[in-house]
């Protein structure tokens, strides 16, 4: 497959995780998700600034990892396209990121209670899901990660996990390929709505570590991943490509 075909091909992808990240209510009107260049790794894809729900090819834009857009495109990019830039310069074996404002996440930002897999499915989101609070390095800020620095910042505390949260804003998820970044976003999603769920019932029973470790690996397998793909592509309106 050529060079070209090969690009075609991730920002068709893309374009479809933008719309399923949408259609399953984990990105809202704001948030992202990106992939980083199938044939340069010192690129990645990410659309332009504009609600992924609506997100079509022409909207994808080429960036380098530090943020800089490769076109002479006038079209205004994300502000905080440096997440990801940075977070593939940090961690060569991501190739997909996505930033959401999932509502159920929010809360374990806040209050001293971890974001651990509660479910088997939320063992894709892994054993930690640390949490990056912009303001002892960066001060009052506007709470976007806006800045190639901030980003750098929020790569460190994300560190080698698949998941982290940013303090009252909402969260980050790194995964090796775009089906396994629409994996990790929603059931993440899902295991804190679960723990919320559970909390007035009493302390959740989470699983062991060895539970995440096996069911993880799993789940983000092949056969997992394109049933999973192959459903949500067909629920956000793709049946059949």
């Amino acid at each position: 497959m050529s060079e070209a075909q090969l690009r075609d091909n991730a920002i068709r992808d893309l374009v479809i995780a933008n719309r399923i990240l949408a259609r399953e209510n984990v990105i809202d009107g704001f948030g992202h998700v990106s992939v980083r260049h199938p044939t340069n790794p010192d690129r990645f894809l990410l659309s332009r600034s504009r609600s992924p729900e609506v997100v079509s090819r022409g909207d994808i834009m080429e960036f380098e990892l530090d943020g800089t857009l490769v076109s002479n495109d006038p079209r205004r990019p994300y502000a905080e396209r440096y997440i990801h830039g940075a977070i593939y310069m940090a961690r060569p074996e991501i190739n997909s990121v996505s930033h959401h404002h999932a509502h159920s996440v929010i809360p374990f930002s806040l209050a001293d209670i971890p974001l651990k897999p509660a479910f088997h499915m939320g063992a894709v989101a892994g054993a930690e899901t640390p949490v990056w609070d912009s303001k002892p390095d960066f001060g009052d800020t506007n709470m976007l990660v806006d800045t190639l620095e901030m980003g750098h910042s929020l790569a460190r505390a994300l560190g080698g996990n698949a998941t982290a949260l940013l303090r009252g804003h909402g969260a980050v998820c790194a995964a090796p390929n775009l089906a396994a970044i629409c994996m990790i976003s929603i059931y993440m999603r899902d295991n804190a709505e679960l723990i919320l769920n559970t909390l007035p019932l009493g302390q959740p029973k989470y699983l062991s570590p060895g539970e995440i470790e096996k069911t993880a690996a799993m789940l983000l397998s092949d056969m997992p991943l394109a049933r999973a793909w192959d459903y949500w592509t067909a629920r956000a309106g793709f049946q059949g490509l």
